[in-house]
């Protein structure tokens, strides 16, 4: 639902719009939450499980980092556009938003399945744990482009003023992530394969479902077609702008945790 948050009492405005971003946060960290419990009660050596998994968080954080700090420039940008009511100027900013992202999430992709096992190596990964982990965090890596996807298309809905429609496809995706990690665990026999393809199918479907309903939504506003272009240099620059110490802000932290993990 597209909300134009400058119409009635502010406070109930904000209310309304904040809660369900944070309880997208509580759901955002559930992801590898449950993860780590169910491959911890039903995976045979629940123990190396659990540390393969968690020998890969902060390598996961960090790809994050860039999700999230690149759906802040989108959000942003989009929002002012959203707001100025210049609504084929937005246009043109998603589907920049939309393309940009799709070229940097493989990017990303590409370096992440060429650089894995060199990371985890790095990482002082134990042995009795290193094919599992490298197992994992290639399965992840594969679901980058969703992450962006998701992650892009959540920041657009909140410049709409539409933060629930985003919080449906997290729970959803969450209680299928679950089912799809007990399936591939106790029926397939995948171990920790199983738990990073539950993960990448759950996301997967979220991404391609946000971007189809954000696609119908954008299909329903008038614009001036001729203002509406598929791609702006000049808008990507002003989204870049913002994303990019975002994505450094976000990096530091993940990169601070690699180092704690190469150090333990």
């Amino acid at each position: 639902m597209i909300t134009d948050m400058t119409v009635g009492k502010p406070s109930r405005v904000l209310w309304k719009f904040c809660l369900p971003l944070l309880i997208s946060v509580a759901f955002q960290q559930f992801y590898n939450i449950a993860d780590s419990i169910i491959a911890g009660n039903f995976i045979a050596d629940g123990e190396n499980a659990i540390a393969a998994i968690g020998a890969s968080y902060p390598v996961t954080m960090l790809f994050m980092a860039f999700a999230v700090g690149y759906n802040s420039g989108c959000s942003v940008i989009c929002s002012n556009l959203f707001g100025s009511h210049k609504f084929g100027r937005l246009r043109t900013a998603i589907w920049t938003s939309v393309i940009s992202s799709a070229v940097l999430s493989l990017i990303l992709t590409v370096a992440g399945v060429i650089f894995s096992a060199d990371i985890a190596q790095v990482l002082n990964t134990p042995s009795e744990i290193f094919e599992d982990a490298c197992a994992y965090l290639n399965i992840y890596v594969y679901g980058v482009p969703f992450l962006f996807l998701y992650n892009v298309c959540t920041g657009i809905f909140s410049a709409l003023g539409d933060s629930r429609t985003p919080l449906y496809f997290l729970i959803g995706s969450s209680v299928a992530n679950i089912i799809l990690d007990i399936l591939m665990i106790t029926v397939f026999g995948m171990g920790v394969d199983g738990v990073a393809w539950a993960t990448f199918i759950a996301q997967g479907c979220a991404a391609v479902l946000a971007f189809i309903t954000l696609m119908r939504r954008i299909g329903r506003m008038e614009t001036d077609e001729e203002a509406a272009k598929i791609f702006s240099m000049e808008l990507l620059g002003k989204i870049a702008a913002i994303s990019i110490p975002s994505i450094l802000q976000q990096s530091f932290v993940s990169v601070g945790n690699l180092f704690i993990q190469g150090i333990v």
